[in-house]
């Protein structure tokens, strides 16, 4: 079930573009966005403004800056939710479940939910987490029990970059948490990820950002594939050039 189906950028309400965020390479060429998969992965360099775009969508989406569900408001904000105001969203359905996960900011989403089971039932607080603090638990375990206790259901998943706690092993266990919730045709998720095994999820819809816009892309023609499979291919010629004064 692909909810959301279509993201058009609307340049004419921006007085100048050539400030942050509109100036960000990736975003200042955008126009649209067409959604037709229940799971779409936006690759990208660092800088190319992936991150940048995923707030503002995910603002624009009813979620906060700090991430979490739509009830959830860590305080956090930041400047690029200004572009969220240049976005209009289009819909098959509306949904108002989901989740948003930054990476970066996952440590206050965790103590977020520690302050609310100081004040509640810990039980019922920690049951969606997997049953216990989320910073009880490694980073990698963390994440993963984020991923099998809390998504489920009707739901809007934005993450961005969920690869950076996970080892090869867990993205892989993440990758079936996806196909699992996804079959049940009830989920979307859209992800921003550098990570060549979570793109290589069946039948999803890569888009990568580039400094000309965003085009779709193959997975074997994304630049984290290919130089992923050039050094595991010849590790040796990578050693060389590097090394070699």
């Amino acid at each position: 079930m692909a909810y959301l189906k279509k993201i058009v950028m609307n340049w004419d309400r921006v007085d100048d573009r050539n400030v942050y965020p509109y100036n960000v390479p990736g975003i200042s060429h955008l126009g649209s966005l067409e959604i037709d998969r229940d799971v779409i992965f936006i690759a990208g360099e660092n800088g190319a403004g992936k991150s940048t775009f995923l707030e503002a969508l995910a603002y624009k989406c009813g979620f906060t800056a700090g991430g979490g569900g739509r009830a959830v408001d860590l305080g956090l904000s930041d400047v690029s939710l200004k572009l969220a105001s240049v976005l209009t969203l289009s819909w098959r359905q509306k949904i108002k479940q989901g989740f948003f996960l930054r990476a970066e900011t996952f440590f206050d989403f965790a103590k977020y939910i520690d302050e609310l089971a100081r004040d509640y039932d810990p039980k019922k607080v920690y049951k969606p987490y997997g049953g216990k603090s989320l910073n009880e638990q490694s980073h990698g375990e963390a994440f993963l029990s984020l991923f099998a206790n809390r998504f489920g259901g009707r739901g809007l998943f934005i993450l961005d970059e969920p690869e950076a706690a996970l080892s090869p092993q867990r993205q892989l266990a993440f990758l079936r948490i996806i196909f699992d919730l996804v079959k049940e045709g009830k989920a979307q998720f859209i992800i921003a990820t550098h990570s060549p095994i979570l793109m290589a999820y069946p039948g999803a819809t890569i888009y990568s950002f580039e400094e000309g816009g965003l085009k779709i892309v193959e997975y074997e023609e994304t630049d984290h594939y290919r130089l992923t499979k050039a050094f595991l291919d010849n590790r040796e010629r990578f050693f060389k050039h590097l090394f070699d004064d």
